[in-house]
């Protein structure tokens, strides 16, 4: 496989200099990378990559009967899920348009399940009944919320503090490379909350975007998510075990669009409750994180009320991007649903959708990412009364090749 590996990166580089997003780390071979400029994309660079996507997935189907380890076999499939995904990319560059659900298989390996109105409606109602005030519950959500906003320039000190947190909590279960850091800046004008840009050698720089109010329980989300043990952790694992140890290239690159995408999200995700079991989270933000943002604690056990029952309405973020995609909503219908049923507000709404136009289904990878990596760790004996359990199996997903059709 080693040398499917090698030429598979090096179509990955192809194909990402025609899209900027495609290629979301790479630290590898710098002589790997295409020598000279791309162009433009058109027919001819078309059927030049489809070939070379086909020969390889070949030359895989030829590996098929190769007597392997079960670490192999996870390899296996997680570079032909790879290829195919580098094949779906190449026919989307060359202007074929898939459907949501298409789209979603194609690129993660996922099937989307489809959500009503009436789903929502019932937490909405719920919501209605806790929320203090009176109108629209999206307001009255908004202002309530209002009440847990870190103030700027407090930000720099709580998600310190935060990171600490979460960081000492993961080293006591996960031995991480020597040299692992990263270094976190605050931005602007980004359609995205926060982003995690691995650099290779086990440092990230991890950037937050200001654009939008940030509450308290982001410190921890955005901490755990980009940091420890989420993105930071999964991709100097795969650095440390699989490339610098086992000297396998494929993981020197990182394709946004693949299936790889919705591991890194769905374990980043379920990675805050690993770290977080129970009520601990709860009881850190308001000994630590609330007095260091000077946020008064008194309403606290509502707000966790309403972000639990918030958590339902994320499904609501899907049904736009598949509406939307599928050409049914335009932009203003696709605005006003996040607006009446995700609960954003106007400008959060358009920072979505933004995000849906750039990342296009990207956006399943954080809710169904999460439902398949939970559903996977609890059913194999990782839950709240096996931390030790959970903590192995996630470690395991984090330091091995895997796909979302192999945890289900």
């Amino acid at each position: 496989m080693n040398s499917v590996a090698e030429k598979y990166v090096k179509l990955a580089l192809r194909i990402g200099s025609y899209d900027n997003d495609f290629i979301d780390a790479y630290y590898g071979p710098q002589d790997w990378k295409p020598k000279t400029e791309t162009g433009e994309f058109n027919d001819s660079v078309y059927q030049v990559l489809n070939q070379q996507v086909n020969s390889l997935l070949d030359e895989m189907e030829a590996l098929s009967v190769y007597n392997a380890t079960e670490l192999e076999k996870l390899r296996y499939r997680y570079l032909y899920k790879q290829l195919l995904a580098c094949k779906t990319k190449i026919f989307m560059l060359n202007g074929v348009t898939l459907s949501f659900e298409e789209e979603a298989q194609a690129l993660y390996d996922a099937d989307v399940p489809v959500h009503n109105e009436d789903f929502f409606k019932i937490t909405i109602d719920e919501l209605d009944k806790i929320l203090p005030g009176k109108g629209l519950v999206s307001e009255r959500l908004l202002s309530f919320k209002g009440k847990f906003k870190i103030p700027e320039d407090k930000l720099k000190v709580v998600f310190n503090a935060a990171i600490k947190e979460c960081r000492s909590r993961t080293i006591k279960h996960i031995q991480l490379p020597p040299t692992e850091n990263f270094s976190v800046e605050y931005v602007k004008n980004k359609p995205w909350g926060a982003y995690n840009w691995y650099k290779g050698n086990f440092f990230s720089v991890i950037q937050v975007n200001t654009d939008l109010p940030i509450y308290i329980d982001r410190a921890i989300d955005l901490a755990a998510h980009e940091g420890y043990p989420g993105h930071h952790v999964y991709n100097a694992l795969l650095e440390w075990n699989l490339y610098r140890k086992k000297e396998w290239v494929e993981f020197s690159v990182y394709l946004l669009f693949s299936p790889q995408s919705l591991i890194a999200e769905g374990t980043a995700n379920y990675g805050i409750e690993v770290a977080f079991p129970g009520n601990e989270r709860i009881k850190f933000e308001k000994e630590v994180l609330f007095p260091l943002a000077g946020l008064n604690s008194n309403e606290a056990d509502l707000y966790y009320r309403v972000l639990e029952l918030q958590k339902n309405l994320s499904y609501a973020g899907n049904e736009a991007a598949r509406n939307f995609l599928n050409g049914k909503w335009n932009e203003q219908q696709t605005i006003d649903w996040l607006m009446k049923y995700n609960l954003r507000s106007k400008e959060s709404a358009e920072k979505y959708l933004d995000f849906i136009k750039q990342y296009r289904t990207y956006v399943i990878n954080y809710n169904v990412g999460m439902d398949i990596v939970k559903n996977y760790i609890e059913k194999n004996g990782g839950t709240d009364e096996n931390p030790s359990k959970r903590w192995e199996l996630f470690k395991n997903l984090l330091s091995t090749p895997q796909t979302p059709g192999g945890l289900k």
